[in-house]
């Protein structure tokens, strides 16, 4: 278990893919912590929700970096330079930016929507969003 952690750990440095899909891993389990209802279709506490949404942006946010290479200026980066340089290389990749915004990072992060359906959508948006910078990833930002 020891020599797992450190292998993660060391990863977590060198490549930003690996770095993203640990951070998409991590957020199954916080959403698991939010018991589920399947009669009602929902998970009954927000507050996972919110910080298992806020989770995978943060993922598809290190996989997107890693692929545009944003300058960062003063404070962040808006998503309108992301969604600038995506339209830029890929659009697909601009789609899929698109539909994360909205579903893990506004939906599920800010509103805390408690919708079984979002959620999963959010995991499938992130990994999309991961997928395609994997493919996209050059040698020396990935390694």
């Amino acid at each position: 278990m020891q020599r797992t952690n450190l292998i993660l750990n060391d990863m977590e440095n060198t490549d930003p893919i690996i770095e993203a899909r640990r951070y998409v891993a991590n957020a199954k389990e916080i959403i698991e912590k939010s018991v589920y209802d399947p009669a009602t279709k929902l998970y009954r506490d927000k507050k996972y929700v919110r910080t298992a949404g806020n989770t995978l942006w943060s993922a598809c946010l290190i996989a997107l970096e890693a692929v545009l290479q944003i300058r960062k200026g003063k404070g962040r980066p808006s998503i309108e330079k992301y969604k600038e340089a995506a339209g830029k290389r890929d659009r697909t990749l601009l789609n899929f930016i698109n539909a994360g915004y909205e579903t893990m990072h506004l939906v599920m992060g800010y509103d805390g929507s408690k919708q079984r359906k979002v959620c999963d959508a959010g995991f499938e948006i992130a990994n999309d969003i991961i997928n395609r910078c994997a493919t996209m990833c050059p040698e020396s930002a990935c390694a």
